[in-house]
């Protein structure tokens, strides 16, 4: 009776347990359904069939030359995305073999893993037994955030629910993925996406910037460094902990070994080895023309706004971004300048060795410290207190600061870091393909980190004699030829009386092409008045310049400030058979998928005759001829066989060097001058454009003639065939009208 009694029991509890399973097996589907479905919108969205076919991570948009360089990044997160087979076989076997052994048997879900999870990790307390979470629920959690406030509903905020919602949400993420994907695109998917600290995003990003290679050429060390940062990337991180970060690479090769992916030589050498790295974080202030991406990156805010995307949307869209600039080119123009600015540097620091280049203007320090970071912070602590501000900014710190000899750790006070910078030259140089309007170079300054100022857009200054050309074309346009004389003579006009560079008056008679050459400024005085102040800033406008000028006769001499780039767009018609091509340097833009989103083709319009645009090649020829002011050209070898149109400036003190040159391919444009008119040589023998400006382009274009792989050459500018003015002023009969008209000649008569 007692042993029935017993049975009896026995069979309710086993009853008892059986429903309880069915009841939990039952509730759980129930409970998987109403997370999948968000019954009632209490549990919140699940990404969208559309989502998961088109994951979307935060990608960089990249930067390429026309000759096929990556020139940099913008980014939020430093991700390259790369394919399966750009992956090294060591890093996928160390994953598998650290996160998830089973992958390649589940279908999203490892049930044998959770319930390893719960007996030893939840019944036994045993935390080594691993987690339970499966590659494809983590993809599933970095792609779509399932555990953001945004993607929870109201029955997150119950005590318990949340973690368990979550984690359902993964499971049915995770399941959703395997039936979309290959096992090979998520974990390709999953290795693109996750983060190794150091702001490297993905495996490709990790691996050049841990060991400055691609991830397709990491060894089995390497790869399990790697895999090893993915647990806490700040805890492991071989650079700030390197002896944690190598504990965690022998438990990665330690898992490879026990699953049959290391032999145990080749483990227990692994083992032995010390951590070593080859540390290459990116750094957006290196790469190719850094100040020209800058400017890529502005343009890019301005190309989303009128598409009417987000803003910075760019930060993270992937975009590829093909520029006009060659590489090479960019790399002479670069060289050139520092070779320069070094020697150029040099010299100024002698000449203003003991006094500061301002030394005549009271409290030029102060008022520039004024504009400073560090005076703005402290005025927010110290307010109107200005004896405190300063008191501050004369105490010494530590910093580092540029030199020409590389970075130099230092102790200097923040006032003498601002005298100190002061006296540093500048310079800006920009290359542009006339008949394509392609920039094809683009340096914005000396040092992209600690000078972030562009001198080639973002800057104006006082031309000089680089806008008298602009001048002499008007005049041209108008019916004026090289062969019109004019006196150099003193004039006054109202109150402003012109002056030579040279101090004096020749009383002579010029031709105006002798005048451009020689860069007379009485005669580009005269001319301008003659032919009409209002006239010049028309045709100014015409020829691409677009800075505001001042309708005054100082104009012709450059007192208007211009910027580089503006200026060599306008000297780019004349080469251009009198054709206005507006300057591009972004050729086309694709998405993340290559797909071609834009290209951009220049605008063209015509601005003078061909003819007269050959007129003012021919006369700006003449500042290589004796008595012209860009002779210095000859001594770099570039000149013979070779034609160029040139033309110096130099501003009022000496605080501007301009050169502007034009080849059969190409015009470039060199600007070089201190921050502001006061930092500049005391002499025009050192302050001059001849010697600040045109050696740059002169030792920039020697190095392009003798790179056989740009397609730069020397050459001669092509005569129109229909033109018959006499260019050679010298073999003019006397008697002739000052004015000579152009007469189209009939080839065929001939």
């Amino acid at each position: 009776m007692r042993i029935a009694l017993e049975n009896g029991k026995y069979k309710r509890h086993i009853k008892t347990i059986w429903m309880l399973f069915v009841l939990a097996v039952f509730g759980s589907f129930l409970f998987i359904w109403a997370v999948g479905v968000n019954f009632l919108g209490l549990f919140g969205e699940l990404p969208s069939l559309q989502a998961l076919e088109n994951p979307r991570s935060e990608l960089a948009s990249e930067i390429y030359s026309a000759d096929g360089k990556l020139m940099g990044k913008l980014y939020l997160v430093n991700r390259i995305p790369v394919e399966y087979e750009e992956i090294s076989p060591y890093v996928i076997n160390a994953l598998i073999a650290t996160e998830d052994v089973r992958f390649e048997k589940h279908a999203g879900v490892d049930l044998k893993g959770l319930g390893r999870v719960f007996f030893k990790t939840i019944l036994l307390g045993k935390r080594e037994s691993g987690g339970g979470s499966t590659l494809t629920q983590q993809l599933a959690k970095n792609l779509f955030e399932t555990r953001a406030k945004e993607s929870l509903g109201p029955l997150a905020r119950v005590p318990g629910l949340r973690m368990l919602i979550i984690k359902a949400k993964e499971w049915i993420t995770a399941v959703r993925l395997e039936r979309n994907y290959t096992k090979r695109e998520i974990i390709t998917m999953y290795l693109n996406e996750v983060a190794f600290g150091h702001n490297a995003f993905g495996i490709e990003a990790a691996a050049h910037t841990f060991f400055n290679k691609p991830a397709s050429e990491l060894n089995a060390i390497e790869a399990a460094t790697l895999v090893g940062l993915l647990q806490a990337p700040s805890r492991y991180s071989p650079v700030s902990h390197p002896e944690a970060c190598r504990e965690r690479r022998n438990v990665v090769l330690g898992q490879m070994y026990k699953y049959g992916f290391l032999d145990k030589d080749t483990y227990s050498q692994a083992i032995a080895t010390p951590v070593k790295i080859d540390y290459h974080p990116e750094d957006p202030n290196e790469g190719i023309a850094p100040y020209f991406r800058a400017e890529v990156r502005e343009f890019m805010k301005k190309w989303e706004k009128g598409r009417g995307l987000p803003e910075n949307n760019f930060y993270t869209a992937g975009y590829k971004i093909y520029t006009t600039i060659d590489s090479r080119v960019q790399a002479y123009a670069e060289q050139a300048m520092v070779a320069h600015m070094k020697e150029r540097q040099k010299r100024f620091n002698q000449v203003w060795s003991k006094l500061d280049p301002w030394y005549e203007v009271p409290g030029y320090l102060e008022a520039a410290a004024r504009q400073s970071e560090r005076y703005r912070t402290l005025k927010q602590q110290y307010g109107d207190d200005e004896k405190a501000i300063f008191a501050e900014m004369r105490k010494p710190i530590p910093m580092t600061v540029f030199s020409w000899e590389g970075e130099k750790d230092t102790i200097m006070s923040p006032m003498d870091s601002i005298r100190y910078y002061k006296r540093f030259l500048h310079a800006g140089l920009v290359c542009i393909e006339a008949q394509t309007g392609k920039i094809r170079a683009w340096v914005g300054g000396i040092n992209f980190k600690h000078f972030r100022y562009d001198h080639v857009k973002q800057g104006r200054r006082q031309p000089g004699s680089t806008f008298k050309p602009v001048v002499y074309a008007t005049a041209i346009d108008m019916g004026y030829t090289p062969c019109y004389e004019m006196v150099d003579k003193a004039v006054t006009f109202g109150d402003w009386s012109p002056q030579n560079s040279y101090g004096g008056f020749t009383g002579r008679s010029y031709t105006l092409r002798q005048a451009l050459g020689r860069s007379i400024n009485t005669i580009a005085a005269q001319l301008i008045m003659e032919i009409g102040v209002q006239n010049v800033v028309k045709f100014a406008r015409q020829l691409g310049i677009t800075s505001p000028l001042d309708p005054v006769g100082s104009l012709a001499l450059g007192s208007s400030a211009v910027t580089l780039y503006e200026l060599c767009q306008a000297y780019s018609v004349f080469l251009n058979q009198g054709k206005r091509i507006d300057n591009i340097y972004i050729s086309r833009i694709t998405d993340r998928n290559g797909k071609v989103i834009e290209e951009f083709i220049p605008d063209a319009r015509e601005v003078m005759s061909e003819e007269k645009a050959y007129m003012m090649l021919h006369m700006l020829k003449a500042s290589l001829e004796p008595g012209g002011t860009s002779v210095g050209l000859h001594r770099y070898g570039i000149t013979q066989n070779n034609e160029i149109a040139a033309k110096t400036g130099t501003t009022q003190n000496h605080a501007d060097g301009w050169f502007i040159g034009v080849t059969k391919d190409y015009v470039a444009g060199v600007w070089v001058g201190g921050d502001d008119m006061y930092i500049r040589f005391p002499s025009i023998l050192d302050g001059q454009g001849a010697v600040l400006a045109l050696p740059i382009w002169g030792n920039f274009t020697k190095a392009i003639y003798e790179d056989k792989s740009i397609p730069y050459k020397p050459g001669y500018f092509p005569r129109p065939a229909q033109i018959s003015v006499e260019l050679d002023c010298n073999k003019l009969q006397e008697g002739v009208s000052d004015k000579i008209k152009i007469e189209i000649i009939d080839d065929e008569a001939l």
